[in-house]
Order: structure tokens, then sequence, then C-alpha cells
């Protein structure tokens, strides 16, 4: 693949690969190759975020080129680009929210009498669900996104193994049911806070009440809120989102990019 970008006579590279949630590679190398040979690079790939921003962005400018990923988290929705271009000089003090949307549908799923693996099914038969579920139903998928919207919006380095993560096995649907009779709902909760200098994060379930934001994300939705100093509580959800969604984050980007944004 080096050998391809090298020779290929193009100025923009979509590199999308599957996501490595330990090393980001090959991703972060197809990104640098590209950079290296002067060809602006978008992506929806995590890892390339996570394992290797500083460096990427420090390599695009260096290049006049641009390294851009906004699909990367919460798919279209404009998160990197709403810091980077419409809250400039603002203060983020920490986030939470609902980023992985296939353990919100199948816990959706166990509400209405699924047991886990039946949930899991029928999110691999809608496209959801990876043959090998465990990226979603351990909890890595929503722990490399919380370690890219911290390496980004604070400023922060951090990889998924960082992450105090726990996934959603342990999740019975006899505590589904328990939930449901007082009026809660569990739902698989990123967190990350910074107080006087120290990052704490974390992907855990959690039992949620109807005075939650979080309560109302149902299906595939996804949902974040930004502590802001000026905005507290500034939220962001995006209702069941597919592929075309993703997709028109790459367009965004490429759009973007064309115009010198």
């Amino acid at each position: 693949m080096p050998d391809f970008i090298r020779a290929c006579p193009a100025d923009v590279m979509f590199e999308n690969t599957p996501v490595n949630h330990h090393d980001g590679q090959p991703a972060v190398e197809h990104v640098r190759t590209a950079l290296e040979n002067n060809l602006n690079c978008i992506t929806a790939n995590k890892g390339t975020v996570v394992y290797g921003y500083r460096q990427l962005t420090a390599l695009a400018t260096s290049h006049n080129k641009r390294f851009l990923f906004e699909s990367a988290v919460m798919d279209g929705a404009p998160i990197f680009s709403l810091f980077r271009a419409s809250l400039p000089a603002v203060h983020l003090a920490g986030f939470k929210g609902i980023l992985n949307s296939t353990t919100n549908l199948i816990l959706g799923r166990m509400e209405n009498g699924e047991s886990l693996a039946e949930a899991i099914a029928y999110s691999q038969s809608v496209g959801l669900a990876e043959t090998d579920p465990s990226a979603d139903v351990d909890g890595w998928d929503a722990a490399i996104k919380v370690a890219a919207l911290v390496t980004v919006l604070m400023d922060r380095p951090l990889t998924p193994l960082e992450v105090n993560r726990q996934g959603i096995r342990g999740i019975t649907p006899q505590m589904v049911a328990g939930a449901r009779a007082s009026g809660e709902r569990w739902k698989l909760v990123c967190r990350a806070s910074l107080a006087q200098g120290q990052l704490q994060t974390s992907v855990a379930p959690e039992r949620v009440s109807p005075a939650s934001a979080l309560y109302a994300v149902s299906g595939s939705s996804s949902y974040c809120e930004f502590e802001l100093d000026t905005l507290p509580g500034l939220g962001i959800t995006e209702n069941d989102p597919g592929p075309q969604t993703t997709a028109y984050g790459l367009l965004a980007d490429f759009i973007n990019l064309a115009r010198g944004l």
C-alpha cells in the first residue's frame, strides 16, 4: 500500500481501513505516507486521530496540506469542526455521552425482552455489529472515541488502553427489567473530565433516569454533551445514523478542504 500511495497522482487520499484499537496501524502509516508525498488526507479512522494526531497534523502543516477526520466520532455530526471553527477560545472541562450506537441499540432491544445474544444477532443482521461484536460489546469502540475527543478537543494525548473501560457483557435481562421497573434505562456512558490538571475518563454501563438527557437517546442514536466555560451543557444528538452519515462527514471535509477552510 505505501508504494501505491507514493505512485498515485492524486490530490486527496480518503483513508477508511478498519480501525485498530491498539496501535492505529496500518492507517497511521497510510496517512503519514500520503502527507509525505503531498496528498491531503481525509479519514473516518479513529486510530489515525488517537495514535497520530499531533504528528500527522504537524506533518500536514509542514507540507501545506490538511489532515481532516470529522467522521471519526459520531459519523457526520460536526464535532471537531465545531470546536475548530465556531467555538474559539472556549475551555472544555469535560464531556459525557453515548458514543457507541450499536450498544445503545442492543440495550434498547433488551428492554423489549431480548437476551443479549438475541440483541447482538439483530444488530449484526442490520449491519451495525460486526461478525465479532467484541469491539462494541466490550467497550473498545466507545473508548477509542473518548480518546479521540480528549486528544483533539482537550489537547491531552490519550489511547483507549488508558480509558477505564467496562462493556455491557455483564448486563442481564433481569438488570434491564429492574431498571425499567424503577423508571430507568441502562446506557453505555462515556465520560471525560479535567479538573486541576487531572484527567479522568471512563466507559461503563450506567442506569440513567428521565432527568438525564441520555435517557431519551434510543435506537442507534448517539449523543454528546460538552461542559464548556461559556456554554455549559452544550449537546449534540445524532439520530439513527447510517453509512450515508459517515460518508457525508467525509464529503464535508472534502468540500471544506476545497474551499480552503
